[in-house]
Protein backbone atom coordinates (compact mmCIF):
# COMPACT_ATOMS: atom_id res chain seq x y z
CA UNK A 1 0.00 0.00 0.00
CA UNK A 2 1.14 3.41 -0.63
CA UNK A 3 1.76 5.75 1.95
CA UNK A 4 -0.09 8.93 2.34
CA UNK A 5 1.29 12.14 0.92
CA UNK A 6 2.77 14.50 3.14
CA UNK A 7 1.88 18.56 3.77
CA UNK A 8 4.74 19.09 2.16
CA UNK A 9 4.20 17.17 -1.34
CA UNK A 10 0.84 18.10 -1.23
CA UNK A 11 1.91 21.88 -1.47
CA UNK A 12 3.79 21.00 -4.04
CA UNK A 13 1.48 19.03 -6.22
CA UNK A 14 -0.78 22.19 -5.18
CA UNK A 15 1.76 24.45 -6.78
CA UNK A 16 2.83 22.82 -9.78
CA UNK A 17 -0.52 21.99 -10.63
CA UNK A 18 -1.91 26.04 -10.55
CA UNK A 19 1.40 27.47 -11.32
CA UNK A 20 2.16 29.06 -8.17
CA UNK A 21 4.67 29.33 -5.66
CA UNK A 22 5.02 27.07 -2.79
CA UNK A 23 4.24 29.55 -0.42
CA UNK A 24 1.47 30.68 -1.68
CA UNK A 25 0.03 27.20 -2.14
CA UNK A 26 0.36 26.54 1.55
CA UNK A 27 -1.05 29.54 2.53
CA UNK A 28 -4.21 28.36 0.21
CA UNK A 29 -3.77 25.33 2.45
CA UNK A 30 -4.26 27.03 5.74
CA UNK A 31 -6.94 29.19 5.12
CA UNK A 32 -8.82 25.92 4.19
CA UNK A 33 -7.62 24.17 7.09
CA UNK A 34 -8.33 27.45 8.86
CA UNK A 35 -11.81 27.91 7.38
CA UNK A 36 -13.15 24.54 7.97
CA UNK A 37 -12.42 24.28 11.65
CA UNK A 38 -14.09 27.30 12.04
CA UNK A 39 -17.48 26.63 10.13
CA UNK A 40 -17.49 22.69 11.05
CA UNK A 41 -20.57 23.27 13.39
CA UNK A 42 -22.34 24.26 10.71
CA UNK A 43 -21.32 21.64 8.51
CA UNK A 44 -18.54 23.04 6.22
CA UNK A 45 -18.80 21.36 2.60
CA UNK A 46 -15.84 21.14 0.32
CA UNK A 47 -16.85 20.80 -3.12
CA UNK A 48 -16.47 17.11 -4.73
CA UNK A 49 -14.67 15.88 -2.01
CA UNK A 50 -17.15 16.01 1.44
CA UNK A 51 -18.27 17.62 4.26
CA UNK A 52 -17.06 17.89 8.34
CA UNK A 53 -20.63 17.70 10.24
CA UNK A 54 -20.74 17.70 14.16
CA UNK A 55 -22.91 14.85 15.10
CA UNK A 56 -24.56 13.82 18.99
CA UNK A 57 -23.89 10.64 20.14
CA UNK A 58 -26.26 9.35 22.59
CA UNK A 59 -25.33 8.18 26.06
CA UNK A 60 -24.65 3.98 25.78
CA UNK A 61 -23.21 1.16 27.78
CA UNK A 62 -20.24 -0.06 26.96
CA UNK A 63 -17.36 -2.86 28.14
CA UNK A 64 -13.97 -2.21 29.54
CA UNK A 65 -11.89 -4.55 27.52
CA UNK A 66 -9.00 -5.44 30.39
CA UNK A 67 -12.05 -6.42 32.80
CA UNK A 68 -15.08 -6.84 30.88
CA UNK A 69 -16.91 -4.70 33.64
CA UNK A 70 -19.93 -3.16 31.73
CA UNK A 71 -19.52 0.66 31.91
CA UNK A 72 -21.56 3.69 30.74
CA UNK A 73 -20.22 6.16 28.02
CA UNK A 74 -21.28 9.59 28.20
CA UNK A 75 -23.08 11.34 25.47
CA UNK A 76 -20.70 13.98 23.19
CA UNK A 77 -20.65 15.53 20.08
CA UNK A 78 -17.71 14.25 17.47
CA UNK A 79 -16.73 15.66 14.38
CA UNK A 80 -17.49 13.14 11.50
CA UNK A 81 -16.35 14.07 7.71
CA UNK A 82 -18.80 12.91 5.43
CA UNK A 83 -17.30 11.77 2.09
CA UNK A 84 -18.76 12.78 -0.90
CA UNK A 85 -20.56 10.56 -3.91
CA UNK A 86 -18.58 12.58 -6.42
CA UNK A 87 -15.19 11.75 -4.72
CA UNK A 88 -16.52 7.90 -3.47
CA UNK A 89 -17.11 6.94 -7.73
CA UNK A 90 -13.58 8.69 -8.41
CA UNK A 91 -11.71 6.90 -6.08
CA UNK A 92 -13.69 2.85 -6.03
CA UNK A 93 -15.35 3.19 -9.22
CA UNK A 94 -18.87 3.82 -10.49
CA UNK A 95 -21.35 0.67 -9.12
Amino acid sequence: MAKALSKSQVVTAIAEKNSLTKKQAAEILESIADLACKNAKNTFTLPGLGKLVLVNRKARMGRNPATGETIKIAAKRVVKFRVAKAAKDAILGAK
